[in-house]
């Protein structure tokens, strides 16, 4: 005989879209001396089922919902990708004194405006100084990176000269509400970015320093940080340059003479030595240095002249 149907139940209401992914999915745990039949097991399982597929229909909607309340997402995806170029400039590149072409770059004043205006001054001059005879100290897989100008010496008098201020300041606050409004990777292929920080720069150093017969905990600052003159090309997506810089512009022509520059031969790095590990753990300052060394191109990479297109 059939005895009257046992329906289960879980102890969940799936009245909450959230607490659905709670229910088991798998089967109940059978006490002992306890037997279900074969109608009991079916009821069990269609009742499983329909709670899972209940739950991706709520899914849904509460996505279109979100989409719907946030009316600004379209603009901030137009943001990212309808970057039109508002002035041109260009670079000409030479390899060991061998002129291997030029590249002509296109520059975003509307959506990063002072990124755009620190890139512009530095390739046409008006910052007092210029990318002109300086060199790309860097080669990676995805992108390249130019070693921009110093932050003292010559060209920070010449820059003081002019009233430049090199601050990295107003630079990270844009970045900062460009990452805020696009989202995804914004370091795209033939993009040209301005590097505003250094991701790799260890943490300070902390020791403990004897000051008027007391001891105190001080903090030794180990690396430099960049002065934001420093930019990247991407010869491929980079997701790993999101961290650090900030996309003002993209190649327009010449992504011939970025492929070049990309298989000039590099110094092999050795992040991967145990010893370079410990000493970049405690903060020595032999392995910062050792690290900028890592990918530094064994040729004379160089802007031989730069500058504004009407």
């Amino acid at each position: 005989m059939w005895h009257s149907p046992k329906i289960i139940r879980s102890s969940h209401q799936p009245s909450h879209p959230q607490l659905i992914q709670q229910i088991p999915t798998s089967s109940p745990i059978l006490k002992p001396n306890c037997k279900f039949s074969r109608r009991e097991l079916t009821v069990y399982t269609n009742t499983s089922l329909l709670l899972l597929l209940s739950s991706q229909t709520h899914l849904s909607p509460l996505r279109s919902e979100e989409t719907q309340s946030n009316p600004n997402s379209r603009s901030n995806i137009s943001i990212c990708t309808d970057r039109t170029p508002t002035k041109r400039a260009f670079l000409d590149i030479s390899i060991d004194g061998e002129r291997v072409g030029r590249i002509i770059i296109g520059i975003d004043e509307q959506n990063t405006p002072i990124g755009a205006a620190r890139l512009s001054n530095l390739i046409s001059g008006a910052a007092g100084i210029s990318y002109r005879k300086k060199e790309f100290i860097k080669i990676m897989p995805n992108y390249i990176q130019h070693g921009g100008v110093r932050s003292y010496g010559v060209d920070a008098e010449m820059a003081n000269r002019r009233g430049s201020n090199l601050a990295v300041e107003n630079l990270v606050t844009e970045w900062e509400r460009v990452n805020g409004d696009c989202l995804g990777t914004k370091n795209l292929k033939g993009s040209v970015g301005i590097i505003v920080r250094d991701p790799f720069k260890p943490p300070p150093k902390v020791k403990i320093v004897a000051r008027k017969g007391k001891l105190e905990i001080d903090e030794e600052e180990v690396g430099k940080d960049v002065n934001g003159t420093e930019f990247v090309i991407a010869m491929r997506d980079s997701p790993e340059l999101d961290s650090s810089a900030l996309v003002v512009g993209k190649v327009l022509e010449g992504m011939e003479v970025v492929e070049r520059i990309g298989q000039v031969k590099t110094v092999q790095e050795n992040t991967s030595s145990p010893y370079f590990r410990a000493a970049k753990l405690i903060g020595d300052k032999r392995a910062v240095v050792a690290e900028r060394g890592f990918n530094r191109p064994y040729s004379k990479v160089v802007v031989t002249n730069c500058g504004l297109m009407e």
